[in-house]
């Protein structure tokens, strides 16, 4: 499994979302992704949605990730934002 295996995965459970996905050896990756979905929930119930969009992958094929959730709206206050 790669960074764009995971990165499409993520994509296909929320829809519409921005999905960026990295790793240096197939099996630990770092995530951002930036979803309406995320809008009104806690830290824990955006993960548990990133992790059913990977579903049985996560913990076989995918040993570890990292998972930066935010709202678009929490995105773009980011002081960075604009050089994503």
């Amino acid at each position: 499994m790669n960074a764009n295996d995971v990165q499409s995965l993520i994509s296909a459970g929320l829809p519409g979302a921005q999905v960026l996905v990295q790793t240096d050896d197939n099996t630990h990756f770092a995530s951002r992704i930036v979803a309406e979905q995320f809008v009104g929930k806690r830290m824990i119930q955006r993960h548990q949605l990133v992790y059913a969009a990977l579903g049985s992958k996560m913990g076989n094929e995918i040993h570890a990730l990292s998972i930066e959730a935010l709202t678009p709206e929490e995105f773009a206050a980011q002081p960075t934002a604009g050089t994503r």
